[in-house]
């Protein structure tokens, strides 16, 4: 009678539930310390570093919750708990969600060179000059870096090349500003031919200063891009891709 009363508390028992809450506690705190990261750098709540500590804390966190609801799944399916196995299960998946963001970027950064300034034209990049006092204020110099930046862009983005298309400079000029407008930078100055602005990322704000600089050729107009990122060493690809989806799409808007 003893034994039967044993078995029925390792069936129902309270530590199983508490081991579920424990594992969904565990990854609500993961997503909240992940989760505000961004939001609570960008609103100049903490330091970037502080923010940084918190995406790591998160990861911990979610780990945790990973190894509990492993536990809950063992433990769940030896008793028979179809319900511990369900929580299981669905935190082992919001786990995985948490946890494959920053290890994308993870193995983003491992391929991505120590560079932030990309361009169409390295030997003539285009100039920030509405910008310039922006960007002097910044960490990262407001001049291109210069030869070594250029060869490591050449081999870790080869496609980053200018846009050549048929059609009056007025016309390109146009299309490239509303191309900017529906990217949702922030314009910073429009020339005859140059549009100087700004992108803003959504979850940190990091600011990454754009350059548009239109050339008139015979019968063409070349469009070369700058992208330079305000902050950091690497940028992880994000200024080459920048580059490449907003010239992909003003030659789409032009066709």
């Amino acid at each position: 009678m003893a034994h039967q009363s044993s078995t029925q508390r390792l069936k129902g028992g309270r530590w199983l539930k508490a081991l579920a809450w424990l594992s969904v506690l565990a990854l609500l705190g993961a997503a909240l310390l992940m989760g505000l990261a961004g939001p609570a750098y960008r609103w100049e709540l903490i330091a970037l570093g502080d923010a940084f500590n918190l995406l790591r804390y998160g990861a911990y966190t979610a780990a945790a919750a990973g190894a509990l609801s492993l536990l809950l799944l063992v433990v769940g399916s030896i008793t028979r708990r179809i319900n511990a196995g369900v929580v299981a299960i669905v935190v082992l998946s919001g786990t995985a969600g948490l946890l494959y963001i920053p290890w994308q970027h993870w193995q983003r950064a491992q391929q991505a060179p120590m560079i932030h300034d990309i361009t169409t034209d390295t030997q003539n990049p285009p100039t920030f000059d509405a910008l310039r006092d922006a960007r002097e204020a910044a960490p990262n110099a407001v001049d291109y870096p210069g030869e070594e930046t250029a060869r490591q862009q050449q081999d870790a983005y080869p496609e980053v090349e200018p846009l050549v298309i048929s059609a009056p400079v007025s016309r390109v000029l146009s299309a490239a500003q509303a191309e900017v407008e529906a990217a949702g930078w922030q314009i910073e100055a429009i020339t005859d031919n140059t549009i100087e602005a700004t992108a803003i990322t959504r979850w940190f704000g990091f600011k990454d200063d754009v350059v548009i600089r239109l050339t008139e050729q015979d019968n063409a107009v070349q469009v070369d891009m700058r992208s330079a990122s305000r902050l950091g060493a690497s940028d992880v690809g994000t200024n080459a891709l920048r580059i490449e989806t907003f010239l992909d799409r003003l030659g789409e808007r032009l066709e």
